[in-house]
C-alpha cells in the first residue's frame, strides 16, 4: 500500500452510529478525507494527535460531499491546522449556506422541521472551499497518488478517491454498518446506478465507506448494490 491509511471512527449525534474519517500519511505530510460531525471534534483531534498529525503537517482535507457529518469540523481544522479544504463544486453551496438540501430534492416539511434538532450546522461550521475539485484535479501535487472520481447519487457533488492499489474512499455511496450495500439515502437513484456502473469498469479492490467497516469490492452482491429509481 503506497500510503498509510488510519481509519477514524467518530460518533454521530444522539447515538446515530458512527461516521468515518480517513487520515492518509504521504511523503508530503497528511491528507484527511472527511471530518466527522461537530460534536466529535475532541475525539477527532485526539485521533489526529495519536497518529502524529500536528498543525502544519495536515496538507489537505478532502470532503466527499457536503453533509454535516462529513464537513462538521472542516472549518475548525482549517483554522487549527492550516489545511486547505477541497470538495466538488456541486456540493460547495451546502457548506457555504449550511443547508444539506441546497442541491437535493426538497424533503418534506417534517424532515426540514426536525433536522435542526439533530444537527449543528451553524455559522461557525460553514465555509467556502479553498479548492473545487473534480476528475481533472491532480492529487499528486499534494503528495497523494490517487485520482478523483465523480460518484453522484447520494448528492450531486459526491466524489470518491481511488488509489493505484485499488483503495476507494467512496463517501456515502456505499455503507457497511451490517453488510456491504448501497447507502440507503440516495437523492438520485439513477445517478447512483451510473456511479456503480462506472466503478465496475475500474480496478477497485477495497472500499472505504463513510459509515461502517472497509470491505472488498467483490462483497457487493448484485442485490445489495441496486436501488429502485
Amino acid at each position: 500500500m503506497p500510503q498509510e491509511i488510519h481509519i477514524i471512527h467518530l460518533p454521530m449525534p444522539f447515538g446515530m452510529g458512527t461516521v468515518n474519517s480517513y487520515l492518509i500519511r504521504t511523503s508530503a505530510g497528511y491528507i484527511l478525507i472527511d471530518t466527522g460531525a461537530t460534536k466529535a471534534r475532541k475525539a477527532l483531534y485526539q485521533e489526529l494527535e495519536s497518529a502524529g498529525c500536528q498543525p502544519g503537517s495536515l496538507q489537505l482535507i478532502i470532503l466527499t460531499h457536503g453533509d454535516f457529518d462529513h464537513t462538521g469540523n472542516a472549518s475548525a481544522l482549517r483554522s487549527a491546522f492550516g489545511a486547505r479544504l477541497a470538495m466538488h463544486h456541486d456540493d460547495a453551496g451546502m457548506a457555504e449556506r449550511g443547508d444539506m438540501f441546497v442541491n437535493r430534492k426538497k424533503p418534506g416539511l417534517l424532515i426540514r422541521t426536525l433536522m435542526p434538532l439533530f444537527i449543528s450546522f451553524g455559522n461557525s461550521e460553514r465555509f467556502t472551499p479553498d479548492i473545487l475539485i473534480d476528475e481533472t484535479y491532480d492529487l499528486s501535487h499534494d503528495g497523494l497518488e490517487a485520482r478523483v472520481l465523480s460518484l453522484p447519487g447520494h448528492s450531486k457533488g459526491s466524489i470518491g478517491i481511488l488509489t493505484p492499489s485499488g483503495d476507494l474512499f467512496c463517501g456515502d455511496l456505499f455503507e457497511n454498518t451490517k453488510t456491504p450495500k448501497l447507502n440507503s439515502l440516495m437523492d438520485d437513484p439513477i445517478a447512483a446506478q451510473a456511479s456503480i456502473a462506472a466503478l465496475e469498469r475500474l480496478a477497485v479492490k477495497t472500499i472505504y465507506p463513510g459509515h461502517g467497516q472497509p470491505f472488498a469490492m467483490e462483497q457487493l452482491s448484485q442485490s445489495s448494490s441496486q436501488v429502485q429509481p
